[in-house]
């Protein structure tokens, strides 16, 4: 066992916990020749997350939306029987992340939970750690910096070890520029073991391609974002997108998973919209404008459009240049939790 050492009596009477959603905007190097495999991009989002509060109880009780629940249940009985801590904490859920459309709901629930135990108990760890811990972030390190730096993020892939792969970078992204995401009501998309089918039915990645799409990052996207140039940051994403997507369109019967966002995107992509893609494994897709009037124009244009489109909804949210957020409240008092679980 881990930290046998702690104290196991709370140090705070409630934590609350605000964990961001993310985009996915596309993986580098699905090669792997050089020792590292994946890397990926990612985005922040503001306005989208999973909010918890955590106290303690006499046992372990959750309440939330049904799906978070269950999970959050499961990640929290693990880390308590882990770190040795007593099953005794109350677990509510305010909102949570949907999931499964690529917004990286798992990965938040989970270090939402466990960023907010250890609070509670006034446990010292490496996010990174923690996430390993929970079996989350193995193959993406998006989320963890999502959580943890908010911004615009790079991570480096993983090294073939049993560590989330590390974030190399973060920046913030522009104030003024806003995404338009695009959600397709229908259903989720890949994700648990249909995703790691997926994953092994893939052909080998060209070494050429990953190079095509590390020279997108380090020669186009990474300077434009510098520059505040949005017009060749969202060429440079739109390219990343259309080469990822091309290569799991086996698995995922197109560029894009969902037909309605497809339509969506083409749309975007005829009135030379820069920055259009999916969020991982979708359906949600995105369009990132350069300023909120645009971005107010082409969410009202969108929703005109396809108002004959009951399963499509478009939101428009601004990037969140910080990370999770965590409050503790030594003199709340608050109703008690029922045994969800």
């Amino acid at each position: 066992m881990l930290m046998q050492n702690h104290n196991k009596t709370p140090k705070f009477q409630l934590v609350q916990v605000e964990a961001p959603a993310r985009l996915h905007l596309g993986f580098l190097d699905l090669n792997g020749n050089l020792g590292r495999r994946f890397g990926g991009l990612g985005l922040t989002l503001e306005g989208i997350a999973t909010e918890l509060e955590i106290t303690q109880a006499r046992s372990l009780l959750v309440e939330g939306p049904d799906t978070a629940r269950v999970r959050a249940h499961d990640f929290a009985a693990s880390l308590l029987e882990t770190l040795e801590l007593p099953p005794g904490v109350a677990i509510r859920i305010k909102r949570a992340i949907p999931d499964h459309i690529g917004l990286g709901s798992g990965t938040q629930l989970a270090l939402a939970v466990a960023t907010g135990l250890l609070v509670l108990y006034g446990i010292d760890m490496d996010l990174r750690k923690l996430a390993g811990l929970m079996m989350r972030g193995m193959r993406s390190g998006i989320g963890i910096g999502a959580f943890e730096s908010g911004g615009f993020l790079v991570d480096g892939g993983n090294g073939g070890n049993d560590r989330p792969p590390p974030v190399i970078m973060q920046e913030n992204f522009p104030d003024d520029w806003r995404v338009l995401l695009i959600f397709d009501r229908r259903g989720p998309g890949i994700h648990g073991k249909e995703e790691v089918s997926a994953f092994a039915a893939l052909p080998e990645f060209p070494a050429s391609q990953a190079a095509e799409l590390c020279r997108l990052l380090l020669m186009q996207a990474l300077p434009a974002l510098a520059e505040q140039d949005h017009a060749c940051f969202g060429r440079a994403i739109g390219r990343v997108q259309q080469v990822v997507g091309d290569y799991f369109s086996p698995a995922q019967s197109g560029r894009f998973s969902s037909p309605e966002v497809a339509r969506v995107l083409a749309w975007l992509e005829a009135q030379e919209i820069h920055g259009i893609g999916q969020s991982s494994w979708g359906p949600t897709g995105f369009a990132i404008l350069d300023s909120e009037a645009a971005g107010a124009r082409m969410l009202q244009s969108a929703r005109r459009r396809f108002s004959d489109r009951p399963m499509l909804h478009f939101e428009l949210v601004r990037a969140r240049n910080h990370g999770g957020r965590i409050d503790t409240r030594p003199d709340l008092h608050r109703g008690p939790l029922r045994a969800a679980m």
